[in-house]
């Protein structure tokens, strides 16, 4: 076996080993973070409309660090109630998202940002992230964390990966107590912008995040037709055709005047 196949299976052990989610040994006892200071943060520099400034967020790096050392400081724990656990990983997801643009800012899109490191393909597999010693890079977050530990694709909604295209970022800190109301109104949000989805009785040209995940979105309703009905102000007819649209990657930046 020559060097170059023995480096490519050592990077390749290395990524697969450090996409392990939390194992038993962070089960003590300690109490759910605190997410009001990510809570004060996204209230001060995230716009209704979702789009996100950065350059306030860079003047806040104090409070951000604050807020992200807290997150890198414990695990959810066994003892945490399932709402409790989804909301860290969903918070965990957008602060760890934000920090990576503040520490590239200025970029046009999340997808200029290159790792440098052999082997690693984009922007969300730089293990950037490390909670109580385990490194994490953002597609861990979702698919290993995320996506399967809690199956319920109003995720898809509530996780903003910086670009024009994805859902709207949240501009308050999602909690235990109001996870279910937070995770019903990013859903609807989504599905009726017109910059994201264009619904009607006759069409939709709808997120490609539809397409992407269409099988989570299918294993809770059916189809995809029968997801977004849910949702949707007007619901799409069973003789609609479905699209879907272009992703703009584009920086999901507020413009200040």
């Amino acid at each position: 076996m020559n060097g170059r196949l023995v480096l490519m299976l050592f990077f390749i052990l290395a990524a697969f080993v450090g996409c392990s989610p939390p194992s038993a040994s962070f089960d003590s006892e300690r109490p759910p973070v605190d997410h009001r200071g990510w809570d004060a943060l996204l209230q001060k520099h995230v716009g209704p409309d979702g789009l996100v400034d950065y350059p306030g967020f860079i003047n806040d790096s104090s409070a951000l660090n604050a807020y992200l050392v807290l997150m890198k400081s414990t695990h959810p724990r066994s003892e945490w109630p399932t709402t409790e656990k989804m909301a860290y990983w969903i918070n965990a997801y957008n602060a760890f998202t934000v920090e990576l643009i503040v520490d590239h800012y200025p970029v046009k899109s999340i997808k200029d940002i290159k790792s440098g490191i052999p082997f690693v393909n984009s922007v969300w597999d730089i293990k950037f992230i490390e909670i109580e010693g385990i490194k994490y890079d953002l597609n861990n977050i979702e698919h290993r964390i995320l996506r399967k530990q809690f199956d319920d694709p109003r995720i898809h909604a509530a996780i903003n990966c910086a670009s024009i295209s994805c859902p709207p970022l949240l501009n308050e800190a999602y909690t235990a107590e109001k996870l279910e109301d937070q995770l019903e109104t990013a859903m609807h949000r989504f599905l009726n912008d017109p910059l994201r989805n264009q619904i009607t009785s006759g069409g939709a040209r709808i997120s490609k995040i539809f397409s992407w995940f269409g099988g989570d979105f299918k294993d809770h309703s059916g189809t995809i037709r029968e997801y977004i009905n849910q949702y949707a102000d007007e619901p799409l007819s069973g003789e609609g055709k479905i699209e879907f649209l272009d992703y703009d990657w584009g920086l999901n930046e507020r413009k200040m005047q």
